[in-house]
């Protein structure tokens, strides 16, 4: 059996909103391996956006344990995260999150300047990364000045430019019309058949999780019905 790159066991994780307490997610177990394509389908509220942050380093679970390469980060601190995020995870969101106020090589470069790299290198990566993406046209351009799918290109360029080993997108077709949002997880399947990128899609949209080699189901913060085959049912 393959070792897993992502191990979560028994895993619990409560968030309090206002007076009341809410179990986000409640003894789950997921193992996700190195290469894998998996898309994280479920209800609002159902936990999978949570399920996601743990994934990422971006949260620590209450109970239970995280493995990242077989390395406990459930007790990792703060800037030990981040520097775990830093180095392995790349992250796509809904909203896209640019800075409107930076071109799209800006954007794109940004996460290099945290890193110390020096200006001519990180212009370089990310204009590589940008014509990677389709976008070697619009390097000039800000956020305002290009269309949602392009916004979302150049998201996902920004969040290859530390060459992360897995890539995390959380509803990436959300804001997009139907063909754009095809083309977008295209993009995003190809990184993992063609980059060997370890990808997992948080998404309500059935089509986007036929890209899948696998559908996990969650509700009410549990896995349902284990872990399913390719395009897998909700």
């Amino acid at each position: 059996m393959d070792k897993p790159m992502i191990e979560l066991i028994d895993v619990g994780k409560k968030y309090m909103m206002g007076e009341t307490e809410v179990q986000a997610l409640r003894e789950l177990d997921l193992r996700i391996k190195a290469i894998e394509f998996v898309a994280i389908v479920g209800p609002s509220g159902s936990g999978k956006s949570t399920l996601m942050h743990l994934i990422g380093a971006l949260d620590v679970p209450d109970q239970g344990e995280v493995l990242l390469d077989g390395k406990d980060i459930s007790r990792y601190q703060e800037n030990e995260l981040a520097q775990l995020r830093g180095r392995k995870v790349g992250f796509v969101f809904q909203t896209f999150n640019l800075i409107h106020t930076l071109s799209s090589l800006e954007n794109v470069a940004l996460p290099l300047t945290f890193q110390g790299v020096e200006r001519d290198e990180r212009e370089e990566r990310a204009a590589d990364l940008l014509e990677m993406v389709g976008l070697g046209d619009r390097l000039g351009h800000k956020p305002a000045e290009l269309s949602g799918g392009e916004q979302q290109r150049v998201s996902i360029a920004r969040a290859l430019v530390n060459d992360p080993e897995m890539l995390l997108a959380d509803e990436p077709t959300g804001n997009l019309d139907s063909k754009t949002g095809e083309d977008i997880m295209d993009l995003i399947e190809g990184l993992n058949r063609n980059r060997g990128m370890t990808v997992v899609v948080v998404t309500h949209n059935k089509r986007d999780a036929g890209y899948a080699d696998r559908t996990i189901n969650i509700i009410d913060g549990k896995i349902r019905n284990g872990q399913q085959g390719k395009g897998g049912e909700d």
